[in-house]
C-alpha cells in the first residue's frame, strides 16, 4: 500500500472515535449546564413525535416512486443505452420532496383538527 490508501485504516477508526467521544462529551456538559441552571436533567426526555412514521414512509415511497419512473423513462424513453444518471437524482429528490409536503399537509390538517376538537370541548365560565 502506497500513497493515500495507507491512511485509511488510520483514518477512519480515528474519525469514529472522536464523533463518539465528541457526542458522549456534549451531552455530559449539557447535562452539566442544566444542573449547575437548577434544572433537573431528568424532566427534559425526548418529546414523542407523533407524525414521524408518516413522514418516513411518504419520503421513501415517494423516493421508490422517483426512482420507478425514473427506470421506466431511462428503459422507454431514452433507450437502453444512454446514461441518464441526473434523471435518476432529480426525479427521487422531486418525489422524495413531493411526500415530504404530503406529510406536511396531513400534518398540518391533522394537528388543526385536533384544535377544533380541543377548543369544542372547553367549558365556558
Amino acid at each position: 500500500m502506497e500513497g493515500p490508501e495507507i491512511l485509511i485504516p488510520i483514518v477512519i477508526p480515528t474519525v469514529a472515535f472522536l464523533t463518539i467521544f465528541g457526542i458522549v462529551y456534549l451531552y455530559k456538559r449539557e447535562r452539566m449546564a442544566m444542573i449547575e441552571r437548577g434544572m433537573d436533567p431528568r424532566r427534559y426526555k425526548a418529546q414523542s413525535a407523533p407524525f414521524q412514521n408518516l413522514k418516513w414512509g411518504l419520503l421513501l415511497i415517494g423516493s421508490g416512486l422517483g426512482l420507478f419512473i425514473a427506470y421506466i423513462l431511462d428503459r422507454t424513453a431514452f433507450g437502453n443505452d444512454s446514461d441518464n444518471e441526473a434523471i435518476y437524482f432529480s426525479l427521487i429528490a422531486v418525489f422524495g420532496g413531493l411526500g415530504l409536503f404530503a406529510s406536511y399537509l396531513i400534518e398540518k390538517k391533522e394537528t388543526a383538527a385536533e384544535t377544533h376538537r380541543k377548543e369544542d370541548y372547553k367549558i365556558e365560565e
